[in-house]
């Protein structure tokens, strides 16, 4: 039997233990989130290049017009700040008071540290806390405890949180107001899988959720301090070891994926629509991202297109070894590529299947595409606005010489040009779709029996029966 939730006080008022994961680019917005906040739990802002609104409510465009990649990565500031306050205040509005209102940031995106301070000064007084992941955020809380804010922190490892704790966290621990744990293998979006960790070994959660417990306890911080469980969550039905467990203190529950299908999501219905349709095994947990982390999304034809570019991949050399190594002539005038016979014949195979397009990888490989996918490739790296701190597909960095200094890795993609596609109506079968691995659960679930789509205030009241 369920044992059911008891409310949390998290900043000064009483709330469910339930947070709404964070969704940028554009699918977590003030609709869901105040509606989140409205039946008592802790709804999240998005305010990763959030919508910004005319005077008749419609969606502004995020147009890039400056020459530079420099003056195009100002220009996305502006933008992200600017949405994000809207968005947060309408949030707000809408929550009447009730639950409370987080905001989401990368702290790998561009411009993160500016954003989040553009945003916390113009919202003083509606955001509650920030929850924030995509790297190793250490200036979190300093930024956040100097408006009053909470801060929680994402993490997927007692190590991880360990680092944060001695070398900033410490110093600001009264505005720690939780830890969320996402579980690298089952969370949608990017995924904090470290190099010694196996992609395709999962691992059971409860014991690296006891060693951040414990390693929480070594820096003095309250069992009243949640850990937020984030990724792998549909039913607490299945949590109920978790609830109340001496070992683990006290636990919160973050949900990603489900709210994506309510009424008061902002993401268009044919994304909906395929959520429904989602097979267990259709989530993709890859390492495509230009921002150098796994991620997880739906296997669908974008994704397979990418798993398929890299698979037409040979390593090269600039200089002849002997008998082993042939000349590849792929039309790149003063270069010589040295590869091996094996390679020379699948090269010659993919050149006449039109993938007469050879581009260079950082990695000493050559990667085969078509006329078109090369253009198309070279024009979104040309168009790069520094949507990232860096960016493996671009080259670009936020440093004074805007480089990465390494070579752009055609491999990769670029991010924002197909999050803020699909999130406004852009084909679902032709841009990156993130989701949680147990997306599946839609179609399986009788609560979404029929198409039904329930209101955020439906769902929660769902999630709080254990189903």
């Amino acid at each position: 039997m369920f044992k059911g939730l008891t409310p949390i006080n998290y900043n000064g008022r009483e709330v469910w233990p339930l947070v709404e994961g964070g969704k940028g680019v554009a699918a977590t917005n003030h609709a869901s989130a105040g509606a989140w906040a409205a039946a008592g739990g802790i709804g999240t802002v998005s305010a990763v290049n959030a919508d910004s609104y005319d005077a008749e409510g419609k969606i502004i465009p995020q147009i890039y017009r400056a020459l530079t990649r420099r003056e195009r990565h100002e220009e996305l500031v502006e933008y992200a700040i600017e949405g994000a306050v809207t968005q947060v205040k309408k949030a707000f509005e809408i929550a009447g008071g009730k639950g409370a209102v987080n905001i989401n940031v990368l702290w790998e995106m561009g411009g993160a540290q500016r954003i989040l301070h553009g945003v916390l000064e113009r919202t003083r007084g509606m955001v509650a806390g920030v929850t924030c992941g995509a790297g190793m955020p250490y200036k979190l809380s300093e930024i956040t405890a100097s408006y009053g804010v909470s801060y929680l922190p994402i993490v997927s490892s007692g190590r991880a949180f360990r680092a944060l704790w001695k070398r900033a966290y410490s110093k600001a621990s009264e505005w720690l107001a939780a830890v969320v744990y996402e579980d690298p293998w089952l969370a949608g979006g990017h995924n904090g899988l470290s190099n010694a960790e196996d992609p395709l070994i999962p691992q059971d959660p409860y014991p690296r959720v006891r060693d951040l417990r414990a390693t929480m306890r070594e820096g003095g911080i309250s069992d009243d301090v949640p850990i937020v469980m984030a990724g792998g969550v549909w039913y607490l039905r299945d949590w109920n070891d978790w609830i109340d467990n001496p070992e683990l203190g006290k636990i919160a529950f973050q949900f990603g994926t489900r709210p994506l299908l309510t009424q008061e999501s902002p993401i268009p219905e044919e994304w909906k629509n395929e959520l429904m349709k989602l097979e267990e095994g259709d989530i993709l947990l890859h390492r495509f991202s230009p921002t150098g982390f796994y991620s997880s999304a739906v296997r669908n034809p974008f994704l397979r297109s990418l798993e398929a570019r890299s698979e037409r991949q040979i390593p090269y050399s600039t200089e002849e070894a002997g008998d082993h190594t042939f000349q590849l002539d792929v039309g790149v005038k003063g270069k010589n590529f040295w590869v091996t016979r094996n390679d020379l014949l699948r090269a010659r195979e993919w050149f006449g299947l039109g993938f007469t397009s050879a581009l260079k990888t950082p990695d000493n490989t050559l990667v085969f595409v078509g006329e078109e996918e090369k253009g198309i490739i070279r024009k979104d790296q040309a168009d790069c606005m520094g949507c990232l701190s860096q960016c493996q597909f671009s080259s670009w960095a936020d440093t004074e010489t805007n480089s990465t200094g390494r070579l752009a890795d055609p491999r990769s993609f670029c991010i924002q040009k197909t999050l803020q596609d699909i999130a406004h109506g852009g084909p679902v079968h032709e841009n990156l779709m993130f989701a949680g691995h147990g997306a599946y659960q839609f179609k399986r679930d009788p609560f979404y029996s029929n198409g039904f789509v329930p209101t955020v205030k439906q769902l929660v009241d769902r999630i709080l029966t254990g189903d």
